[in-house]
């Protein structure tokens, strides 16, 4: 039994890195104006699936490097497209698994200024409070999502009940 719910858990893990920056209310977030814009976010998109590939063989090392590799390119995309929600919530991604929370929580509360329904950012938002041990701060981005009908919702919900437990 416990085999299962580590290979679910591991699946849950795999989708929602994948999605770590989509936002999948369906809504588009503000185009990016240049080519060179979007190449950085699209490198620093694979950047991170990268990282979290090395995550999973315990490389925390190396996937710390790639991540910060990520958040410099998201960084300069972010010069030139102040108003997107997705450079955004990757830039606190980026920034809370490298293990600064603070700064990652001011990069996830930028973003839903931006759009406050924005589902990556209030999951990975309510991650961040879980291993901040704000459970309450975590219901409330839980609350947030409550009628998404989106992985987000299930994904944070069981990072909550298990306190953390499930990988970051």
């Amino acid at each position: 039994m416990k085999n299962i719910f580590i290979l679910l858990l591991s699946l849950i893990l795999s989708t929602s890195l994948m999605a770590a920056g989509s936002d999948s209310s369906g809504s588009s977030s503000s185009s990016s104006s240049s080519s060179n814009e979007e190449s950085l976010y699209e490198d620093a998109v694979k950047l991170v699936k990268r990282a979290g590939k090395l995550e999973k063989k315990d490389k925390t090392d190396k996937a710390k490097k790639l991540y910060a590799q990520a958040f410099d390119k998201l960084e300069k995309a972010h010069k030139t497209d102040k108003k997107n929600p997705d450079i955004l919530n990757y830039m606190g991604f980026t920034t809370r698994k490298t293990g600064n929370f603070e700064k990652a929580e001011k990069f996830y509360l930028k973003g839903l200024s931006i759009k406050p329904n924005h589902n990556g950012i209030n999951e990975y938002l309510g991650e961040l409070y879980v291993q901040t041990n704000r459970i309450d701060k975590a219901n409330e981005r839980l609350e947030v999502l409550k009628n998404c009908n989106c992985k987000e919702y299930a994904e944070l919900e069981l990072i909550i009940k298990t306190k953390g437990s499930k990988v970051y």
